[in-house]
């Protein structure tokens, strides 16, 4: 079955490109024809994609491991932090920090800074400071939560990148292939489909489009998560299932083994009589 349709598509405007004169010429095969000027997006094929992009986004869900979503753009920021959190996953929607995935020990370490200030302002370690110096800590604080609050449970790196936009986040894209981390992405007809894994051919500028298109694929991840919850109780009812004799028969040992020495001490009481 699949996870869109045309229709829901073209409603939410998914087939608008951009001008004929910014395309990239690699955006080719997905571009069905040109009306005034601008290029109009193959809908069929977009369908197509976001159905293999959600399978493959359900795997890794299901697999435990963690996608990161990446939208500095104004008009697709507020719908990627709402779509991502709702799925557990993490995010970038401020400057994406350079180096994030490539140096992603320096950027922990940026994290941990963060927790610190919280464990201290906690235990009262801070209450001695003056008023600047406690300012200049929350003001440092403020900042680090505004560019790292949102992947501070990101303890290793991404399993896949999720991108809205992949010529704006080309940095991104490009630490991301340079680690051998699958890209998932947003192409609109002015970028560049060859560094991306799963390309999604559709508008990356109207926020409806983003919508449409992420509504799809974070379904998808819930399922995937979902399905790894439902396995892990069937997992541990087996256990408890295949556990269950076990224990029986360790009771009966220990049964049988506090009645055996009754048992002799009546046999010897049988002797001596």
């Amino acid at each position: 079955m699949s996870r869109t349709n045309f229709d829901t598509l073209l409603e939410a405007g998914c087939h608008f490109g951009h001008l004929k004169r910014k395309w990239n010429p690699a955006m080719a095969p997905y571009i069905f024809m040109e009306r005034n000027g601008i290029h109009i997006i193959d809908l069929h094929k977009t369908v197509a994609k976001i159905d293999d992009a959600a399978e493959a986004l359900k795997q890794i869900a299901k697999s435990g491991k963690k996608i990161l979503f990446v939208a500095t753009k104004k008009q697709a920021k507020q719908i990627v932090a709402e779509k991502a959190a709702a799925v557990n996953m993490p995010y970038v929607i401020e400057r994406w920090p350079g180096g994030m995935l490539t140096n992603f020990p320096t950027i922990r370490k940026a994290v941990k800074k963060m927790a610190n200030i919280d464990k201290l302002t906690a235990d009262g370690t801070y209450a001695n400071l003056s008023k600047r110096e406690i300012l200049q800590i929350s003001r440092q604080r403020a900042k680090l939560e505004k560019n790292l609050g949102s992947i501070a449970d990101l303890t290793r790196l991404p399993s896949a990148l999720f991108v809205v936009d992949v010529l704006k986040e080309q940095i991104a894209v490009r630490e991301a292939n340079r680690l051998g981390i699958p890209v998932f992405g947003i192409v609109d007809t002015n970028s560049n489909p060859d560094n991306v894994d799963f390309v999604i051919p559709a508008n990356d500028d109207a926020n409806k489009s983003i919508e449409v298109i992420l509504d799809a694929c974070c379904a998808a991840i819930a399922e995937g998560l979902e399905e790894r919850k439902a396995e892990k109780v069937d997992a541990e009812a087996a256990g408890e299932a295949e556990s269950k004799p076990r224990k029986r028969a360790a009771k009966a040992r220990v049964e049988k083994a506090e009645e055996a020495p009754a048992e002799e001490v009546k046999e010897e009481a049988q002797a001596e009589a």
